[in-house]
């Protein structure tokens, strides 16, 4: 029989809006000390910021602030749905909104690399240029290659495949075993239908329409 949510899990029972308002909150702070602090110090950014190239550059990075809620909004609305599903089709008792609050809080690992990352260009590796910026993601696949040599199409699967995006997993199952208060295999198998092979089947189709 279903549970209701417990205090033992405030951070899955915390308010929505709170929780999202601060998700936003510190991917903004993260992205903008990455830029202002490590991506506009590098050579390229330097040469650039008198031409019109650097303020073009300017203006997209300033358009990827906005974006922020915009692509959270979008994420969690589609990866919720799908949880929603998988619970329905397993048969757990889990609203939407429960699941579409999983997704979020889940979210929250994603800010580890980005931290990291800072961490390792303001502290360790000082000079980077543009390109050892973006081909830098801790923990990923990409990181036994030189980003430099590779060839583009793998770059986005290999960020995309890292230690990261197994957390989220976790992540993901703690939180519908959390509501559902069932057995956690179930769990594994809600997300890797509703989410674990759909990510790997983006990848493929990634690599497929890639020109």
């Amino acid at each position: 029989m279903n549970s209701a949510p417990t205090l033992e899990n405030p951070f899955y029972a915390a308010n929505k809006r709170v929780m999202f308002l601060l998700l936003c909150a510190l991917t903004f702070l993260l992205l903008y000390i990455k830029k202002a602090f490590i991506e506009y110090e590098t050579a390229a950014f330097e040469f650039l910021q008198d031409r019109p190239e650097g303020m073009i550059l300017r203006v997209i990075s300033g358009l990827q602030y906005a974006a922020i809620p915009i692509i959270y909004l979008w994420k969690f609305t589609v990866i919720g749905f799908l949880i929603w599903v998988g619970c329905f089709m397993y048969g757990y008792r889990i609203t939407y909104a429960q699941s579409w609050g999983i997704v979020m809080v889940a979210e929250f690992v994603f800010l580890l690399p980005e931290l990291i990352k800072i961490i390792w260009f303001l502290f360790i590796e000082t000079d980077p240029n543009y390109f050892e910026i973006r081909g830098f993601y801790p923990l990923s696949l990409i990181s036994f290659f030189d980003y430099t040599q590779m060839n583009t199409r793998w770059a986005y699967p290999a960020r995309s495949i890292n230690i990261f995006e197994v957390l989220y997993w976790y992540a993901l199952v703690y939180g519908v075993h959390y509501f559902a208060r069932k057995e956690k295999k179930i769990a594994w198998l809600i997300v890797l239908c509703g989410y674990i092979i759909i990510f790997f089947l983006w990848l493929a189709f990634y690599l497929i329409v890639y020109k």
